[in-house]
């Protein structure tokens, strides 16, 4: 799975959450909401120094952006893009259809 974090998000995070250079964000899958890949469940995102065995992990701005093994099967083949959306004021996200990803069989 590969992550991907554009500068504009990058800016929001650091802008709006107060991440700095050192810290992590976690991205997972939580019951309610909907996604265009999931009824029934959002996307929920925690600060997180600390990843446990990502599956998908990106640096952006000194600033770690990952999935974590137990969270795989919410992005299972998917790569994940994290923009913004400036209408709103707030990030958005794509999932990418993946051609293969063989570590999350």
């Amino acid at each position: 799975m590969q992550i991907t974090v554009t500068d504009a998000a990058s800016k929001w995070f650091q802008d709006e959450v107060g991440l700095k250079p050192g810290d992590g964000m976690k991205f997972y899958g939580k019951v309610y909401g909907k996604t265009p890949i999931h009824d029934g469940f959002s996307m929920a995102m925690v600060p997180d120094k600390d990843p446990d065995r990502p599956v998908g992990e990106t640096e952006k701005d000194g600033i770690k952006y990952f999935v974590n093994y137990g969270d795989a099967w919410f992005f299972a083949g998917y790569d994940f893009v994290i923009d913004f959306d400036e209408k709103n004021d707030e990030p958005k996200y794509e999932y990418v259809a993946q051609k293969h990803d063989s570590r999350l069989q």
